[in-house]
């Protein structure tokens, strides 16, 4: 079970998303004056929208209304996972750019190279990739890694973890940024923390297509992204309860996130 102070920072989190949001939900009665093109094109869409019976500017603006929650709910993911590991945010950019060996920059270019070539020359491998980043001579000169933030750092006596959250489906082409950037994290991680188990995953909140909100399916998921197959190993991935109860070591964390969400917007219906 969470504990009491994880409950209460959760559901402070979730207070303020919420309060923000519903000073800003549009009324029945707005409008959006200059929309023309939205309104001639959703003609095209009339037979979909006809049971709905909403204006071309209140859809609008509700569309706009979500988008902005999309923006809060992914700063808050961040929150919560913070709440939940022990984690926080930090960047390895600028004047903090960190460092990584010659070879292990020519190998991380060779790997994102090969991979983006197809499974014919490479598929992705945890294993191998991280033998290859790994090794380096103490006495090669060094280049700086590319700029980097990590949405949730945790470091320990034995490991360094970092994890990416996507609360959107990526763009094509964007597996391959990502697998670059996380390779270089993880070579100057291991640069600088030699006997330290490197650990780097992108996390995604839940599973768009499965059917319910709690499970699933890896397989599928990586379908239904957009090249990243090419580029990452399921071992890199983390997804919906599997993501929540990593970050918190327990099992059932996303039906407790769940439970705390709901008691919170209650008390503030209440209130």
């Amino acid at each position: 079970m969470l504990s009491e102070d994880q409950k209460n920072r959760i559901s402070e989190v979730i207070k303020a998303i919420s309060i923000s949001r519903v000073s800003k939900f549009p009324k029945i009665d707005q409008q959006n004056r200059n929309a023309p093109f939205h309104d001639i094109i959703l003609k095209t869409f009339d037979k979909e929208l006809r049971n709905i019976k909403i204006t071309t500017p209140h859809l609008i603006a509700i569309a706009s209304w979500l988008h902005g929650l999309s923006t809060s709910l992914g700063s808050g993911y961040e929150s919560l996972a913070h709440i939940l590991s022990g984690g926080y945010k930090r960047k390895f950019t600028q004047e903090f750019t960190l460092k990584v060996k010659v070879s292990q920059a020519a190998n991380i270019e060779n790997i994102v190279r090969e991979l983006k070539a197809g499974h014919k020359v490479r598929s992705p491998n945890l294993v191998k990739e991280n033998e290859q980043i790994f090794k380096f001579k103490h006495d090669e000169n060094e280049v700086n890694a590319l700029e980097f933030t990590v949405d949730n750092y945790l470091e320990t006596k034995n490991y360094i973890e970092g994890i990416e959250l996507k609360s959107v489906r990526p763009n094509s082409g964007e597996g391959r940024g990502e697998k670059q950037k996380i390779l270089y994290a993880k070579a100057a991680f291991k640069k600088l923390n030699p006997s330290k188990d490197i650990k780097y995953f992108i996390g995604f909140p839940f599973d768009p297509t499965a059917k319910d909100a709690i499970s699933y399916d890896k397989e599928r998921f990586f379908n239904y992204l957009v090249e990243f197959k090419k580029f990452f190993s399921p071992k890199e991935v983390l997804i919906s309860s599997e993501l929540w109860d990593h970050l918190s070591g327990q099992s059932h964390t996303m039906e407790q996130i769940f439970e705390i969400i709901t008691k919170t917007i209650e008390k503030i219906h209440k209130n």
